[in-house]
């Protein structure tokens, strides 16, 4: 069927390179037009309800809330009075914004909540911008606002989710351009190596381009229906790039090699497509496999990456199949054209054909000392720890990271980190005498835990007044009766505050923990709240950022085995169809699962651990694991697809196991090993990115597919296949049935090399 529909694209190759077009102008404008991006999220999660209460109590949603540090410029040190006038009139521009739905600043906030907000001796102060409108919303409209605040004498920096989302964006967008422009000329200058024709090395590329930009003008007109996450785009292009780049190969290379063998254009194009072509279906399944397994994650940005990266892989897929081969039809024979030596390349099968008969008359001294190497490599695996992304993921010069760094500085209770409680009641007042005596002694609980600097409740408001009476510490008892009626005098201000912490029948309570907030003692807070979540008649809702990410880790633990064995069991599926053969598929997830673990144990010596280049070590992002996992198990297979189909050509012909291998391994080991190194540039030129998990994709990426391509490949698969004998070919009758029937043995190994290996 194959080498029909290639033949069919030799005839309509004009009209087929029209569609093309007209699908790239389509794509362009998509591009152009844009969509609304946004960070990554999950929905559904404890931590998620817990703020929405928090808002719902403060009148401020976090959401579209920013912070904005002032400080005193170099060499200025204006006295108190004019730094606060210089802070006033910073924020009157942004106050008169109608974007701005509520400022809170210094001046104008009840005393105690100014003390707060300034840093006197520091000339340092800290205001809050709430933005209208949803969080899409505010995203869309900062820019404006971020620009009427002027700081004047004073130096302003804006930190909080609005900042980190947009410097995200855009630095996300620089990345993507710089690895773009790094990636392409390597991989044109490898191409040029494996072709030595500027024109056959050109067309990977252009498909590769073509995949690209076509696949992200789809992800951006879908941005306008569904929620996309800027990490999606810089996912595509990663993947787009590699596999169409891959796809092109294959089939470029079968090509030639069909007119080397004196095919003229188009039998030459047919059986291209006919035998390339069906590597290149198989591969696309296999990766569109493992990105399937990122559905699983529905209600994260997860579902997102895994429904762009497979849209491209099918674009990838279909322009290999159809305008490539359009390409090939018109260039004829100019598909030579640029070449910069006159005779061709000297073969370097032998080398290979010599590594297949080494590999197999040593296949245990093989086996072995690699397979302990890619376990030790993936050993630091086992010491994992996740954390979802922060602002702390930036590079200190950006200003979202900067202003957090500030808020630190001068504002450490502001920075600390926070577990939020939020109380629900069944009904009525959350500070009713009773229930405010259960929320007292579920606080001083809370007060004694490892790692707990401080705890802030309704309670706080009213202490002053209990340590004027006679006796021990104040009991929650006397705090309760005077928070339900305090003396007059105070009472308005008593009633002001507790407004900043009660509202109807939910009241908050925030645990201000001394660690960071992915630190142990920071979630066993968390843990102990969960635990002891009950106050009276209420419950407490838990939130903050140590709180989202152990439901971050809990969400993608939970659904990671069901799309871990989806893939897997498919893949075995689509290989048994692909091979005829029960052993082989087993064998190729084997072989997945190491170059995998491989790769996973170094990211976590090189990120977490902060070794090599990495100078800012912190836990990798819970999404990170699950995205190479659903990644790389997919592009493994290319190499594997593309070795095994051409064992099971010689298999076919009549060749036995061993110089099936051998074949298979000299046929392919080359076109692998180009291969590999052009999709290990593309991914290593994300390694330059400034944002950590675009980095760690990039290096897991091209670490396990430089470990597959080489380790695996080249050494374990011969000596496992060698060990396995003809046990290898076995399938049931039924499918038997269906393979061609044998020739007469065509190996190229000699009989005496043959008897060697045995």
């Amino acid at each position: 069927m194959l080498e029909s529909f290639g033949a069919l694209i030799y005839r309509r190759r004009f009209r087929t390179l029209a569609l093309s077009a007209l699908v790239l102008a389509l794509a362009i404008v998509s591009l152009v037009r844009g969509g609304p991006l946004t960070g990554g999220s999950i929905e559904g999660l404890e931590a998620n309800r817990a703020q929405e209460l928090v808002d719902r109590v403060s009148g401020r949603p976090a959401d579209t809330t920013f912070l904005v540090v002032f400080e005193a410029r170099p060499g200025e040190q204006p006295d108190e009075r004019a730094f606060e006038s210089a802070v006033d009139a910073a924020l009157e521009p942004v106050r008169r914004d109608s974007h701005t739905l509520a400022v809170v600043a210094p001046q104008g906030s009840p005393p105690a909540l100014a003390e707060q907000l300034l840093n006197r001796p520091a000339r340092a102060a800290l205001a809050f911008v709430t933005l209208r409108g949803d969080f899409p919303t505010a995203l869309a409209s900062y820019d404006g606002v971020r620009r009427r605040l002027d700081g004047g004498k004073l130096a302003a920096a804006c930190t909080g989710k609005i900042p980190f989302t947009r410097d995200l964006n855009r630095t996300l967008e620089h990345d993507l351009l710089k690895a773009e422009l790094v990636s392409l000329p390597i991989a044109l200058f490898l191409l040029f190596c494996v072709f030595r024709t500027l024109t056959a090395a050109a067309l990977p590329v252009g498909v590769g381009a073509l995949s690209v930009v076509t696949g992200i003008g789809i992800v951006l007109a879908l941005s306008h229906e569904v929620p996309i996450a800027q990490y999606t785009i810089n996912v595509c292009s990663l993947i787009g790039l590699g596999v169409a780049i891959d796809y092109s190969l294959f089939i470029v290379s079968r090509y030639r090699e069909e007119l080397a063998r004196g095919h003229d254009y188009p039998r030459a194009l047919a059986l291209a497509v006919a035998t390339a072509g069906r590597v290149v279906l198989f591969s696309g399944c296999a990766v569109g496999i493992g990105l399937s397994g990122l559905l699983f994650f529905r209600g994260s940005y997860l579902f997102a990456m895994g429904a762009g990266g497979a849209i491209v892989v099918v674009l990838a897929v279909a322009f290999a199949l159809t305008f490539l081969p359009a390409l090939l039809a018109v260039l004829g024979p100019r598909i030579n054209a640029g070449s910069l030596r006159k005779k061709p390349r000297a073969s370097h099968e032998s080398r290979w054909h010599r590594t297949a008969l080494f590999v197999m008359r040593r296949p245990l001294t093989t086996l072995v000392p690699t397979l302990a190497l890619l376990l030790f490599m993936g050993y630091p695996f086992l010491r994992l720890e996740l954390v979802s992304a922060d602002v702390r993921v930036l590079d200190r010069s950006i200003e979202a990271r900067h202003g957090f760094e500030l808020l630190r500085r001068y504002f450490p209770e502001q920075a600390a980190t926070r577990v939020d409680a939020a109380v629900e009641f069944p009904a009525g007042d959350a500070l009713a005498p009773e229930r405010a005596t259960a929320l007292g002694v579920w606080v001083n609980e809370l007060s004694k835990l490892p790692g707990v600097a401080s705890v802030e409740s309704a309670l706080d408001l009213v202490k002053p007044l209990a340590l004027r009476v006679p006796g021990p510490a104040p009991d929650p008892a006397l705090l309760a009766g005077l928070l339900s009626a305090p003396p007059p005098p105070v009472a308005p201000l008593i009633a002001a505050g507790k407004a900043l912490f009660a509202r109807d029948h939910v009241t908050l309570v925030h645990v201000l923990c001394r660690g960071a907030p992915e630190s142990r003692e920071s979630r066993d807070v968390v843990r102990f709240i969960r635990a002891h979540r009950q106050v009276a008649d209420g419950s407490a809702v838990v939130g903050g950022q140590s709180a989202a990410d152990l439901d971050a880790v809990e969400f993608m633990l939970a659904r990671t085995p069901y799309a871990a064995a989806t893939i897997v069991s498919v893949t075995i599926v689509v290989l048994f169809f692909l091979l005829h053969s029960v052993v082989l598929p087993l064998k190729a997830v084997v072989m997945n699962f190491l170059s995998i673990a491989g790769s996973f144990g170094a990211l976590v010596w090189i990120f977490q651990e902060g070794h090599l280049f990495i100078s800012d070590a912190r836990p990798l992002e819970p999404s990170l694991p699950v995205l190479l996992f659903c990644v790389v198990f997919g592009l493994s297979m290319d190499y594997e697809v593309l070795m095994l189909s051409r064992m099971k050509e010689a298999h076919e012909r009549g060749a036995d196991n061993e110089r099936a291998v051998a074949e298979g391994l000299e046929r392919s080991a080359g076109l692998i090993t180009s291969a590999a190194a052009i999709m290990v540039a593309v991914f290593a030129a994300f390694a330059l990115a400034r944002v950590v998990l675009i980095q760690a994709v990039g290096v897991g990426m091209a670490l396990a597919v430089a470990l597959d391509a080489t380790l695996v490949r080249v050494l374990l698969v011969p000596a496992t296949m060698r060990l396995f004998g003809e046990l290898n070919w076995w399938a049931p009758r039924w499918l038997r049935a269906d393979d061609s029937p044998r020739s007469a043995p065509r190996s190229r190994l000699p009989q005496g090399e043959a008897a060697k290996v045995r």
